[in-house]
């Protein structure tokens, strides 16, 4: 759960020794925001909740600013399946120049699909009982 906004930890989106965070807006729900400035390999953006249909969705609005800029909708779907639930975790965005360089060169799923897997990995750490 993402609610509120400093919870995100929980999915991965721990801060780095080096990353500054700062909060912003209410405390949960829509308009709860960060900013983050970190190291080269973390960079700097911001990530604001733009909509909630809790227990079902989450929308987040995701920039980077550097290295590079870019701009995301992040969204969390979770759907009831039987004693478990089912958690979908999209990030779409414009396919810029850069990016499509970028492609050429790099496995994008190589390249964040290890910060997904791990998201969701401590995110059903916390919200499945511990056995």
């Amino acid at each position: 759960q993402c609610q509120p906004i400093g919870h995100c930890q929980a999915m991965g989106l721990e801060p780095l020794p080096a990353q500054q965070r700062t909060y912003a807006g209410p405390e949960s729900g829509a308009g709860a925001s960060y900013r983050w400035v970190g190291n080269r390999k973390v960079g700097s953006g911001q990530m604001t909740i733009t909509d909630v249909d809790a227990p079902e969705r989450l929308a987040i609005d995701l920039q980077f600013l550097k290295p590079f800029k870019a701009q995301n909708t992040t969204l969390f779907t979770l759907t009831p399946q039987g004693g478990s639930t089912l958690v979908k975790w999209t990030m779409t965005g414009k396919v810029t120049w850069m990016s499509k360089i970028m492609g050429l060169f790099m496995n994008m799923d190589r390249v964040v699909g290890k910060d997904f897997e791990h998201g969701l990995d401590r995110l059903k750490a916390l919200v499945e009982p511990s056995g």
